[in-house]
């Protein structure tokens, strides 16, 4: 057992091989220190931060003390395709140990971990390192290259810490009686996704006594942080690549107007600061049915309520998909056919 151990990694994204390793090097220190470090060529479809990466790991490691996580944003690793392409400069090497010694105070019998096949584990080149390499097994059914480089197709080897910033969410939207909330469970179920439901509606269940009868613009702003919190919920347990969202902040910021007058701050700033990934909004070219709850059935506030939606989009930068067919399951196949498209990279 030794004392102290180090590994050095990427960890974007984190995945089950990457934690296998490192649970194996723990089985061999006493203390693990695991240092994050920024990926110098990220993958475009994702935007992840170096916090991003140390929340996985600090969650995924929270139940075992002698794991520390560390981030750095002064050294970088190379990256490449295999070994094979890496020349290992021993100078640069020991500098940059040194320099995480010298940073984390680590004890100097501290070991560095890697793979079996990391070139650094090669018996000409650790002896000549300042610390002492030790190797962990290799994880033949992870790919951390292919991995990295399509999340998306290997989205069951990533760890479930770190799914949540690998799945895109799509809002549904449209008017009153346009098929939002059917398309979002049929949708959910042909993905096997997670969904956040529309919290307007959940709210005047939960809070107004069943009916809209007393909605004032004082709800507008919970309404918002409610489908914020369902959001949060749903990406966070997200089960596939895709997450579902029924109606979105801009569709509570078009009610608030419709009904009270006004524009809600609060509600604007949640359309910026919670950006959705993709909207699919869905015409008002369908049978308005009465269920209780819907007060916008003629055919002109229909249409004041649609270009009030769009309005809204372009005031704030979002260009919705628009689904226009007047056939309900010809518009599930085009919301399909989108999904398909942009999250899964499937050719139309």
């Amino acid at each position: 057992m030794y004392e102290s151990g180090l590994m050095i990694g990427h960890f974007e994204p984190l995945h089950l091989g990457q934690m296998r390793s490192i649970l194996n090097a723990a089985g061999q220190a006493k203390n693990l220190h695991l240092v994050i470090m920024t990926h110098p060529s990220p993958h475009p479809d994702f935007k992840i931060t170096l916090q991003d990466k140390a929340r996985w790991l600090q969650m995924a490691c929270a139940d075992l003390p002698f794991i520390h996580i560390h981030t750095t944003d002064e050294i970088e690793l190379p990256v490449h395709e295999s070994f094979a392409d890496v020349t290992i400069d021993i100078t640069a090497s020991n500098a940059k140990l040194q320099h995480l010694i010298d940073a984390l105070n680590l004890p100097a019998e501290t070991v560095v971990f890697v793979a079996e096949n990391h070139p650094l584990a090669q018996s000409d080149i650790c002896k000549q390192l300042i610390m002492q390499v030790v190797t962990t097994p290799l994880q033949p059914d992870f790919d951390s290259y292919a991995i990295a480089r399509n999340p998306v197709a290997y989205w069951s080897a990533l760890h479930p810490q770190a799914r949540s910033n690998y799945t895109k969410t799509v809002a549904i939207v449209g008017g009153e009686s346009s098929g939002k909330t059917t398309l979002v469970h049929k949708l959910a179920n042909y993905y096997g996704a997670s969904f956040a439901l529309e919290m307007g509606r959940v709210y005047v269940g939960t809070d107004l006594g069943g009916t809209e009868i007393g909605l004032q613009y004082s709800d507008y702003g919970p309404i918002a942080l409610h489908h914020a919190q369902a959001i949060r919920d749903a990406t966070s347990i997200a089960t596939v690549p895709v997450t579902i969202i029924d109606t979105d902040f801009v569709t509570t910021q078009a009610f608030c107007e419709e009904y009270e007058g006004r524009t809600h701050p609060f509600v604007a700033a949640c359309i910026d600061e919670f950006r959705l990934d993709h909207t699919i909004m869905l015409d008002n070219n369908v049978p308005w049915i009465d269920d209780g709850m819907r007060s916008l059935g003629t055919p002109e506030a229909r249409g004041r309520f649609e270009a009030r939606l769009l309005d809204i989009f372009a005031r704030h930068d979002i260009k919705p998909h628009m689904i226009d067919q007047p056939d309900y399951e010809a518009r599930y196949q085009q919301a399909l056919l989108f999904i398909d498209q942009y999250i899964y990279g499937q050719k139309p």
